[in-house]
């Protein structure tokens, strides 16, 4: 018995730090996430930043109200897109409510899998199958990449002047490195297929369902308008947002060379999987503005206010939908 006592007193102190961290607020330390990330990026970029709050301290206001309104369609245009994906008819109220929530939760988690997991738990929701689910969300995010290349080809056809390309193409033998680095992943994902027979059958069922989804989709008018036209529409209203911010601060540069500036580092930050572009976004958007034109200074002002009604101004009131979707069980 004396021995006993000894080892269960062993026992519970290797318990007692999992029962601590068990007990450590998992969910409110990752809200903070984003903000050490902005936090982190200004600090690096200090200079930069001081300058463009300075500036954006004397923008116009009724832009950047109009930058706000703007901002708001940007959900509605995300939540006809989830529409257009799922034959059936989601609820209004909550597909847009889910939309804004997922905004907030694609900056906690890399390459918009917080938007993702949240618009799964919704579709589950609505009664969806898990397999028809995941392929609404692989459609949404084909045809949403599809729609900015597309938009980003029309508007450099129609205005070839905007973007001088010999200054966004680094010197030396970085693009040939970056072309093989992209043969050899896509070749390694291929060989992984091969080998992998439960894998492969796996994505070959998820094909099927997937195209089968999409036939059934398109011959709908109705999801169809929704699929495609919510997919330009959302990134024309980002880049309108960024329209609005430049016409308050009063930036030499056309709208359209600014939609275009948006199309390119919007798609060039897509590569880097930084939780909601958070580090990515910025630079890119800065370099693809002084690119078509745009001072330096005026350019990081413009991202600032960008940044400011697209993602920082939403984020707390976008997290605290996301808690009460939860606790309603709705997500």
């Amino acid at each position: 018995m004396p021995e006993t006592l000894p080892l269960q007193r062993q026992s519970q102190s290797q318990r007692q730090p999992l029962n601590r961290l068990r007990q450590l607020p998992v969910r409110r330390i990752v809200c903070f996430v984003p903000f050490v990330l902005v936090a982190v990026w200004a600090v690096g970029n200090w200079p930069l930043v001081a300058s463009g709050v300075g500036r954006l301290g004397g923008a116009d206001v009724s832009w950047l109200l109009m930058g706000a309104v703007v901002t708001g369609l940007c959900w509605v245009a995300a939540s006809c897109v989830r529409q257009g994906t799922v034959m059936e008819r989601l609820p209004t109220g909550r597909l847009l409510a889910s939309q804004f929530a997922a905004g907030a939760a694609n900056h906690l988690l890399p390459a918009g899998l917080g938007a993702h997991v949240v618009t799964l738990r919704f579709l589950r929701g609505c009664g969806i199958p898990l397999d028809r689910s995941t392929a609404a969300l692989a459609l949404y995010s084909l045809v949403e990449a599809v729609a900015r290349i597309g938009l980003l080809l029309a508007l450099v056809v129609a205005f070839p002047d905007a973007l001088r390309l010999n200054e966004l193409i680094p010197p030396g033998s970085t693009v040939p490195t970056a072309l093989l680095v992209a043969v050899a992943v896509i070749g390694a994902a291929v060989i992984v297929l091969l080998s992998v027979p439960r894998l492969r059958r796996f994505i070959a069922g998820f094909l099927r369902t997937a195209l089968t989804d999409a036939r059934a989709l398109h011959k709908r008018p109705s999801r169809a308008l929704a699929l495609w036209g919510g997919a330009l529409a959302f990134p024309l209203l980002q880049a309108g947002v960024l329209v609005c911010v430049a016409l308050a601060l009063e930036l030499p540069v056309s709208w359209p060379h600014i939609v275009i500036a948006y199309l390119a580092a919007s798609i060039a930050a897509g590569f880097i999987p930084a939780p909601g572009g958070i580090g990515s976004v910025e630079p890119a958007l800065a370099v693809a503005l002084v690119t078509v034109g745009a001072p330096l200074v005026v350019a990081t002002a413009t991202v600032l206010g960008f940044r400011l009604l697209t993602v920082w101004m939403p984020l707390l009131p976008g997290v605290a939908v996301l808690a009460a979707l939860v606790r309603w069980r709705v997500l």
